[in-house]
């Protein structure tokens, strides 16, 4: 299979459809036909989608927990001339997903790497925000810890392009909250179940996305669209909003002083600032 029309072996990265199967390409499907094995993030649901395509391919498990151990097993097959696919559960292997390590260690070995192109969530959910998509950031996933989660926000405040996040369904209320007091008033766009029947984009500030979320919940696989900080707030927020950032935090769980060091990391202000405007002043 993996010796075609007299082709060597290589290593194939295939995007998958992220919800309806309808937008699996015609490429994609012939790629998956020819592979002599499918390393798959999860086994159970590349079956299901080769089972719809009336494909019985070999498959192993390829995912965050055995990536390292089995990149070099795959390299070597393609070297030996074999078409090796990588398909994730949904969207583009290598963004946020595995791929990156074996495309990097073919690229070193000199074994022929190909991209067959499909969805990505990330990018989806950026055209359905509504917000600018001339420049934009993705940024991936954010910690699961909440001080590296915040420091993480922290980076992002002085960002001038659109930001693109996924969020985890299990902690998106406690992202959406330590987003919304970093980041402020900005305007966002949370996007679920793309492509499925429920698909569903709330476009709203990022405070009403986190009081939201906090009262409802939210289900299904999250994509969160961020505005960027407009040209005239750097460098000016003023001590209302830093307080109402306190506050915000605070209103998690957070102790006071820890909520004030983040904020005024946030924000790239002095600490005894803020200090100052929520304790002293008594705001």
């Amino acid at each position: 299979m993996g010796k075609r029309d007299g082709q060597g072996g290589r290593i194939v990265l295939v995007a998958t459809p992220i919800g309806n199967l309808g937008d699996l390409s015609p490429r994609a499907a012939a790629a998956l036909a020819d592979a002599d094995v499918v390393a798959a993030e999860d086994t159970r649901r590349t079956g299901r989608l080769l089972a719809h395509l009336e494909l019985r391919r070999p498959m192993l498990r390829y995912d965050d927990h055995t990536e390292q151990g089995r990149t070099t097993d795959l390299l070597d097959r393609a070297a030996a001339g074999e078409t090796v696919v990588v398909a994730t559960d949904a969207g583009t292997p290598a963004i946020s997903d595995p791929g990156y390590t074996l495309v990097r260690a073919a690229a070193e070995r000199g074994v022929p790497v190909e991209l067959v192109p499909g969805p990505v969530a990330a990018v989806h959910a950026l055209v359905l925000s509504g917000l600018p998509t001339d420049r934009f950031a993705f940024d991936g996933f954010l910690p699961r810890r909440p001080a590296q989660r915040r420091a993480r926000i922290a980076a992002l405040v002085e960002e001038d392009r659109t930001v693109v996040l996924y969020l985890s369904p299990h902690r998106a209320a406690d992202e959406l909250a330590d987003l919304a007091a970093g980041l402020g008033a900005r305007p966002a766009a949370l996007a679920r179940e793309l492509t499925k029947l429920h698909e569903e984009v709330l476009r709203m500030p990022l405070p009403a996305l986190a009081e939201r979320v906090a009262a409802d919940g939210v289900r299904g696989e999250l994509t969160l669209v961020i505005g960027a900080l407009p040209p005239q707030e750097h460098g000016a927020v003023d001590d209302d909003t830093l307080v109402e950032r306190v506050r915000a935090l605070i209103a998690t769980g957070v102790a006071r002083n820890t909520a004030i060091a983040d904020v005024a990391r946030a924000a790239g202000v002095p600490r005894g600032r803020v200090y100052d405007a929520v304790v002293v002043a008594g705001r």
